[in-house]
């Protein structure tokens, strides 16, 4: 029971400084159109697939899990 009042106070937490930072976000340029990205538009039809912006974000988290994994 200790363990799991343990995870719900980290998970409450957690989501707290999630929030915080998506608040903080929205006053922060956060990088949209990177070069990588493919954007198409024409009249009827338009298509947005950040792939470079993914591959940055997937490169950090990669980073920061391997930082923090190594206790």
């Amino acid at each position: 029971m200790q363990w799991t009042a343990k995870a719900l106070i980290f998970s409450g937490l957690a989501l707290i400084c999630l929030g915080a930072l998506l608040l903080a976000a929205q006053k922060i340029s956060f990088p949209g159109r990177l070069p990588g990205d493919i954007y198409i538009k024409s009249e009827k039809f338009s298509f947005y697939f950040p792939l470079a912006t993914c591959l940055l974000i997937s490169l950090a988290a990669s980073l920061l899990f391997r930082i923090f994994s190594r206790r």
